[in-house]
């Protein structure tokens, strides 16, 4: 029933088309445009963009915080007095979970937490993200090849002439990584570089800012898009 709910849902979608005006590095509006198609739920999406959260979340847990119980405790074999006679309540090992140093009751153990997420849910969640964001995103004409110095004082320029406050989230979305881009952003806390291909919920809710390559818009499309 709920997977007939969740199929009802994700087939009342519609279709909005972006079109961006790409700058270059000086911030200079180019004569060219960048149209995304994006397919999201006509009503709120917001269920959708949860789950798929969650799933991203639960994903980057390590779970493998573990206690031992009674049993894995070292020591404890000896009986640790007799069982009558002494006054005392009996007591068969000194790795009881009652003793200092015994075991743990119910103790946490590794575990693996997976939430599974259809690929149909997840392209609809960014998209909907996506077109949500849709005024806090610039895109820059090929942003990989232009930027060619390794200097945070050359992104920042940048970031000044485009416009962009690099006091806020930015989220910096490329189709290559860089050797240039990534020594460039390595020292601002406020910038995440990311692949096209590693695009997620949880990324684009936290930035305030985005900024596209127009090459990472071709993989969004072929990724996401489909």
């Amino acid at each position: 029933l709920i997977k007939k709910i969740i199929l009802a849902k994700l087939s009342m979608t519609v279709q909005k088309f972006i079109k961006y005006t790409p700058v270059d590095i000086a911030g200079k509006p180019l004569n060219s445009t960048h149209e995304l198609t994006l397919n999201i739920l006509d009503k709120s999406g917001n269920y959708v963009l949860h789950k798929d959260l969650l799933r991203h979340l639960n994903s980057k847990r390590q779970g493998t915080v573990s206690t031992k119980t009674r049993s894995e405790v070292r020591g404890g074999g000896r009986k640790p007095w007799q069982q009558k006679g002494t006054g005392r309540a009996r007591a068969g090992s000194n790795r009881s979970p009652l003793w200092k140093g015994g075991g743990v009751i119910f103790g946490p153990k590794p575990k693996a937490v997976n939430l599974k997420l259809n690929k149909k849910e997840r392209q609809l969640a960014l998209q909907t993200l996506l077109y949500n964001k849709k005024n806090n995103v610039i895109v820059i004409e090929d942003l990989e090849n232009t930027l060619t110095e390794s200097k945070t004082k050359s992104f920042v320029k940048m970031c000044e002439d485009c416009k962009i406050d690099s006091n806020q989230k930015v989220l910096l979305v490329v189709s290559k990584k860089t050797i240039p881009l990534k020594l460039a952003t390595k020292n601002l806390k406020n910038v995440e570089l990311i692949l096209a291909s590693n695009l997620n919920t949880l990324s684009l809710l936290k930035a305030k800012q985005i900024i596209l390559s127009s090459l990472s818009i071709t993989d969004i499309k072929e990724t996401y898009c489909d």
